[in-house]
């Protein structure tokens, strides 16, 4: 029988930062207006091992968690302020990144390297003016003699105002499209690096997003991540478990949305009794439980899967076809639970009384991250009809496809 019930040390882990997640509900207004999380809560933060990287072998220098621990923690930070998992601090995906595409002692110096309290890493993928005169990414990398020379603008980037290291995915191989795509680890004081002004944005509203100028930044051979055996599959690979832990953000929010909403509901009086006894406000209550419970089931398992394939136990395309599940389940699920956490709160639910229509905005936002629902079908069409993994079709498309942290 297989169980998915976290292990007494998950328990632990998830138990303390659900402590910090409802201080962080209760400050979400604060924070929103803010724009950013407080000193204290990054502090804690760090105390407790979050922003890290959590799921990365020790090999690397990561904890070496594993990706269950990861999605478990994500989530319930989540349910207090979906916004925090991606404002903290830390290597965040750019170790995932690092750590999937580059060797074990590039992971484990910058990793290091970015450990301390309030360091950040960022991972630059969009482009806000994607190429139309052929397949693939604006941004290109030219190579001169034994060093890479970076130019053109990467859009969206998470913390890149607060990074002190990018992971960069540019064009090295214009003829070959998005399979002819790479990836550099550049440092954010290097020259030819410009960051531009923080973006206004939707929801999300703790973490920033801005563009990323590279002009002829020049790098050594060294800082290239070259993918192990293939590029493009390491970075399928990186895409889809920086999704799953998105849509672990997304079942927090889904969960947080629904315990607001069902609160409301038991108080809120109409004809003689609490409207959550009426029909249509209990149904699509537990319409919402349903799929709270099915993300949650699918996530867990995925995230299980990805821990047996790097223990050599499971195979690489289940841990895909059922990643590509609980991402699309969980992004859509957040939809719904946002939606209808502010239809059932009537004309109160459009205002900043209540906390449902941040959390609808965030909801939309989070399906904008990594990979959209969309794309999660389409990886998961392609798994099922044994079709090749087209980079072109299951890799984020950049115009549309924002952020990573």
């Amino acid at each position: 029988m297989i169980d998915f019930e976290p292990t007494e040390e998950q328990t632990l882990m998830v138990t303390a930062v659900s402590q910090l997640a409802e201080k962080l509900r209760g400050a979400i207004r604060r924070t929103e207006e803010e724009r950013g999380l407080s000193e204290e809560t990054r502090k804690t933060a760090f105390e407790m091992g979050l922003g890290g990287a959590v799921s990365v072998p020790e090999s690397h220098g990561g904890a070496g968690l594993g990706l269950v621990t990861a999605v478990l923690l994500d989530e319930a930070l989540a349910a207090g302020d979906p916004a925090a998992p991606f404002a903290l601090g830390g290597p965040g995906a750019f170790a995932s990144a690092i750590a999937e595409l580059g060797t074990a002692e590039q992971a484990s110096a910058w990793i290091t390297r970015l450990s301390a309290h309030d360091r950040c890493g960022a991972v630059a993928w969009s482009e806000a003016r994607p190429n139309r005169t052929r397949p693939g990414l604006s941004a290109l990398a030219t190579k001169d003699g034994d060093a890479w020379v970076l130019r053109g603008e990467k859009a969206f980037v998470l913390n890149a105002d607060r990074a002190d290291a990018f992971v960069v995915f540019a064009q090295v191989d214009e003829a070959k499209g998005w399979s002819g795509v790479g990836a550099f680890v550049v440092d954010a004081k290097a020259d030819g690096v410009r960051v531009g002004a923080r973006k206004s944005t939707l929801g999300l509203d703790a973490v920033g997003a801005c563009d990323v100028t590279l002009e002829g930044v020049r790098i050594t051979n060294d800082d290239r991540l070259l993918g192990g055996d293939e590029f493009t599959k390491a970075a399928l690979r990186f895409f889809v478990k920086e999704g799953l832990k998105v849509a672990s953000r997304a079942v927090g929010l889904s969960q947080s949305a629904v315990d607001i909403a069902l609160e409301y509901v038991s108080n809120r009086r109409a004809f003689g009794k609490p409207i959550g006894h009426f029909q249509a406000v209990a149904f699509t209550l537990a319409d919402r439980a349903i799929d709270i419970d099915g993300a949650r089931g699918l996530l867990r398992r995925a995230a299980s899967l990805w821990d047996a394939f790097a223990a050599g136990t499971a195979q690489e395309r289940d841990a895909l076809l059922t990643s590509a599940y609980a991402i699309a389940a969980s992004l859509e699920g957040a939809m719904r639970a946002g939606d209808d956490a502010v239809q059932l709160h009537g004309g109160a639910g459009f205002m900043r009384d209540y906390p449902v229509e941040k959390l609808m905005r965030d909801a939309k936002q989070l399906a904008l991250c990594v990979m959209t629902k969309e794309q999660a079908d389409q990886l998961a069409a392609a798994i099922e009809l044994d079709m090749p993994l087209d980079p072109a079709l299951v890799l984020p498309t950049p115009d549309l496809q924002a952020v990573f942290t």
